[in-house]
């Protein structure tokens, strides 16, 4: 299979709709003030939960512009869609502030910031590699880097002691939404990675794990305890990806793809379940976002999506938004903003489900998770 570009950024496409209308997402309210379930929340992880960090580095993964943010109050952040991510929602329904990008905090900054640190980037992914021909981004263990740097350099000016920044941590949320780049922008890249050439599938989708699982007990070892861990949605079903395909594909998806995509999800269910029974005190929530995903990309009117999978913005040559551009009139009609990430409500709709479900997240939700 060929493809016309390289993709920049992916995302999984997690499609959890389970309403035909959508409410407006400030009409959700999160916790009264004061009413804080968690007293941090880190993330971890790629273009969709990236809150910024991507302004700061010499890269082409970068969307600090219009008409990124159309619908966030703050505008054009750095995040890769029209309004909020999933972990903005998530953020807010814990009572806490959105989460900053650690490169856009001073050192006074984060020596003063205790409700959480944002360290995803755009084009990042599991393998230090993965993203790179787009430029600069922050790989999950340069990311692992820095928040072993908030947790021995930053938290000690917060918290008197070791035993306070342990229980802090110990109740604190860690998000982790990592792999996607590890497929659209490295192994299904022969033109500027060798992976596809070197591993077979099954040898990749293993080395991506181990990997990962590394990085998740570093985090654990630094004082993690309640981790959320997000598997990749049908990859094979972004625009970015079923536009390009060589040759065309006969069904809505690139099939093949998707195949990739549930042999990672089935070593990662095992992988989270693993590392829960062998870590003490820790928990993994697992985000089971595919099937349901898969679903709505087949049948995106059904779900209340007459836009279908059409981007919403004018997109160019790299899939991105081009810049000052009009985007659609209505972004909740629209499965997907630009050709590789989906709109706000879609953001919406895989937090709430995370949040307070019962078919997203298992073995709990994120709100069973707080009182643990």
């Amino acid at each position: 299979m060929k493809f016309s570009f390289v993709f920049i950024l992916v995302s999984f496409v997690v499609l959890l709709i389970q309403t035909q209308q959508f409410a407006s997402v400030e009409a959700v309210q999160p916790p009264s003030q004061g009413h804080v379930l968690a007293p941090a929340l880190y993330v971890f992880g790629d273009s969709l939960v990236d809150s910024g960090n991507n302004n700061y580095l010499q890269t082409l993964a970068k969307v600090n512009y219009t008409p990124y943010g159309v619908d966030f109050r703050n505008g054009a952040t750095g995040r890769f869609t029209n309004g909020k991510t999933a972990v903005d929602f998530l953020a807010s329904w814990l009572g806490l502030p959105y989460v900053p990008p650690y490169l856009g905090l001073s050192v006074k900054q984060r020596r003063n910031t205790k409700t959480g640190v944002n360290y995803a980037s755009g084009a990042a992914g599991i393998l230090q590699e993965s993203g790179t021909a787009t430029g600069d981004n922050l790989s999950l263990e340069e990311q692992v880097n820095y928040f072993t740097k908030t947790v021995k350099n930053d938290l000690p000016k917060i918290f008197k002691n070791h035993k306070k920044i342990s229980k802090y941590l110990s109740k604190s949320i860690f998000v982790v939404s990592v792999g996607n780049n590890d497929y659209i922008n490295n192994y299904l890249q022969p033109a500027f990675y060798n992976s596809s050439s070197t591993y077979t599938p099954q040898q990749f989708s293993a080395l991506l794990i181990s990997t990962l699982k590394k990085h998740l007990t570093s985090i654990y070892n630094l004082g993690a305890r309640k981790f959320v861990v997000f598997e990749l949605g049908p990859l094979g079903c972004l625009p970015g990806i079923v536009f390009s395909a060589n040759p065309k594909p006969v069904t809505p998806c690139v099939e093949n793809i998707n195949s990739l995509v549930k042999m990672f999800n089935s070593e990662l269910t095992s992988m989270t379940q693993e590392l829960t029974s062998t870590l003490k005190g820790s928990t993994f929530i697992y985000a089971n976002v595919f099937k349901k995903s898969y679903q709505q990309n087949l049948h995106p009117k059904r779900y209340g999506f007459p836009g279908g999978n059409t981007p919403c913005c004018v997109v160019g040559p790299t899939a991105l938004c081009l810049p000052n551009q009009t985007p659609c009139a209505d972004r909740n009609s629209h499965l997907y903003w630009d050709a590789f990430h989906p709109v706000q409500r879609v953001n919406y709709e895989v937090a709430n489900g995370c949040f307070k479900g019962s078919a997203t997240c298992f073995p709990i939700n994120i709100r069973q998770l707080t009182y643990i």
